[in-house]
């Protein structure tokens, strides 16, 4: 939890200073949040092992960062982060949550109308005030209102993303304690899903008290709802609300089972059981049966057929296991019984490279060498290198001159050994690591991109993306993508339906004819595994598996931290049902380059 304290506050401390008009730090805190946030070791520990010197050893923690982390480790206060907030008092996780809301519309608004919350802004962007505000008017207000609105509709779940190392973590301090046979998270968070509301951990263990103690006692617990001798419920600092249930051994697979979902899957799982004359629930599958006495009549007992793994529960009610991110009942449960699921579902350990990276060139916080090297840490064996085009001026975003320089740059690094600083080097001679030449490419509003021809003709990937001009009709907003998917260069669609999770809608566009257009064309559509994108929607990748349309998972990574997002990407692939076939990233590079247009 301190990780995503500090996390917080650092890119807090970020948008504060950018406010104050600083330049260059606030780069360089919003780069050591995402460190942080990264770290798989609690920043406490690593500060307890080596002071100073082990702070600064962490990526982007210089020494005037790593004075305010030590001062919050010993402290549990940052004297210029509460400086920062006195000027500019307000709700910044809340306000930055609704579209179009950045720093200086923040700042404008408290000093103006004194906002602070959300409930503030929408209160009077209600009462017409915002459109008084030179630089603001009717139209922002408008879309303000609209933002509020989409943001409500979220019901305040959180993004997998933004919650599955915190969750990951309490999990592993769990199947540490004495005594403790398993410990997993259940729930929405097993099935990876886009957004999740709570989380369920389950824990086998015959001393069930000391497990409870420890669970209501974390240090990030701030209130305890129940506290019993096997379940427990807690709600942690940042709002998650928690339970805890120790179960018995031979019960663990059912209960792990039920505890998972979804609701739907569970009670299609129950319905199978009864048409056997059995009983399912979190305790075991069971048999019902009579016994007769003489002198007391007839007795129901139930034996239990199975429970102890999930794998001999659905065997027992004649099924094929089905893998926790498909329980969805969405027809997982027929093609089980048919043995028709997906016999090579892609795994978190397939993909070979990311066709999705940004670096310092334009938006990215890390030089192609770096994030190559980061890339290669994760255990992968290539990237391509995608900085935005030239139309999206806020980027940097490259001309036809800018991606020959790089193009010519990212050549001679695929020649020459070269070196990050650090023990990770690259040679193109080995084969053990490469750098494709590729580019973001902007799709303008009428489908025609923003790069000549001739240029995106030398790069080894083009991913097209459309990044304005949202508000588009549906069939506008089709003709213009698909336009842009037969340009012969434009090998992949990135982040097909535009989406920020929790803040953005999609654009209008036709999805089904999105998919014709890619198999006519035979263009990639792209799963980017950013949490707040998760872009395609599983439903629309399980569209593209029955199409034959090939995808691609990417990181959108825009720094070197971006690549542990990937994973989240592949879980959105496996709810879509794709198979190891179906992602062109978890093919052989040469059979994936011979694929690309």
């Amino acid at each position: 939890m301190t990780n995503q304290e500090l996390s917080k506050i650092l890119y807090e401390m970020a948008l504060l200073l950018e406010m104050d008009d600083v330049q260059f730090k606030p780069r360089a805190y919003e780069k050591a949040s995402l460190s942080i946030g990264a770290l798989e070791e609690d920043v406490g520990e690593i500060y307890k092992k080596g002071g100073m010197k082990a702070l600064m050893s962490i990526p982007d923690v210089g020494q005037g960062i790593a004075e305010r982390i030590e001062e919050y480790l010993k402290t549990r206060h940052v004297k210029d982060y509460e400086r920062l907030k006195k000027k500019v008092p307000v709700d910044l996780e809340g306000l930055k949550k609704i579209e179009g809301l950045g720093p200086k519309k923040i700042k404008l608004l408290w000093q103006k109308l004194k906002i602070r919350t959300v409930a503030d802004l929408e209160k009077a962007a209600r009462a017409g005030k915002l459109r008084g505000i030179p630089t603001l008017g009717k139209k922002t207000e408008e879309n303000i209102l609209k933002g509020i609105e989409f943001v409500k509709k979220s019901g305040g779940r959180f993004l997998l993303g933004e919650i599955y190392g915190l969750v990951k973590e309490i999990e592993a301090q769990l199947q540490k304690l004495p005594g403790v046979g398993k410990a997993i998270a259940g729930g929405s968070i097993r099935r990876m899903k886009e957004t999740i509301g709570d989380a369920d951990f389950l824990v086998v263990s015959a001393k069930p008290k000391p497990v409870m103690e420890f669970f209501v006692n974390m240090p990030e617990v701030v209130h305890v709802y129940a506290h019993g001798e096997t379940k427990s419920m807690v709600r942690l600092a940042n709002g998650l609300d928690c339970d805890l249930r120790v179960v018995a051994k031979e019960s663990f697979g059912a209960a792990l089972n039920y505890f998972t979902g979804s609701k739907d899957h569970n009670v299609a799982l129950r319905k199978i059981a009864i048409t056997k004359g059995l009983k399912l629930n979190e305790y075991g599958l069971f048999k019902i049966v009579e016994r007769r006495g003489a002198q007391r009549g007839s007795a129901r007992k139930e034996v239990m057929m199975a429970g102890k793994s999930e794998e001999e529960l659905y065997r027992a009610l004649g099924l094929h296991y089905i893998e926790p991110e498909m329980r969805e009942n969405t027809g997982e449960i027929e093609a089980s019984r048919l043995g028709k699921l997906p016999r090579d579902l892609v795994g978190y350990n397939d993909l070979k490279g990311d066709l999705q990276t940004q670096t310092n060139w334009t938006d990215g916080a890390n030089s192609i060498e770096e994030m190559a090297a980061a890339a290669k840490r994760q255990g992968l064996e290539y990237i391509c290198i995608t900085d935005h085009t030239r139309s999206l001026a806020m980027t940097g975003g490259a001309d036809e001159k800018k991606l020959e320089k790089q193009m010519a740059y990212i050549d001679k690094l695929n020649k020459e050994k070269f070196s990050t600083g650090s023990n990770n080097t690259l040679r193109a001679k080995s084969r053990s690591f490469r750098i494709l030449k590729g580019a973001e490419v902007n799709i303008m509003a009428d489908g025609k991109l923003d790069i000549r021809d001739e240029t995106l003709a030398k790069l080894d990937c083009v991913g097209a993306a459309v990044h304005s001009n949202f508000k588009m009709s549906k069939a506008e907003m089709t003709r213009r993508i698909i336009r842009a998917m037969g340009n012969p260069h434009v090998d992949i669609l990135f982040h097909p339906t535009g989406r920020i999770i929790n803040k953005r809608p999609p654009y209008e566009v036709d999805i089904d004819e999105i998919i014709k257009a890619a198999k006519r064309t035979g263009t990639i559509l792209e799963i980017d595994a950013s949490p707040e994108r998760l872009d395609l929607k599983d439903e629309y990748v399980r569209k593209c598996v029955q199409a034959g349309v090939k995808m691609v998972i990417d990181s959108d990574a825009h720094s070197i931290h971006g690549f542990q997002f990937l994973k989240f990407g592949v879980a959105q692939a496996r709810r879509g049902w794709a198979e190891k076939e179906d992602i062109i990233n978890a093919w052989p590079l040469p059979r994936m380059l011979d694929f690309l247009k």
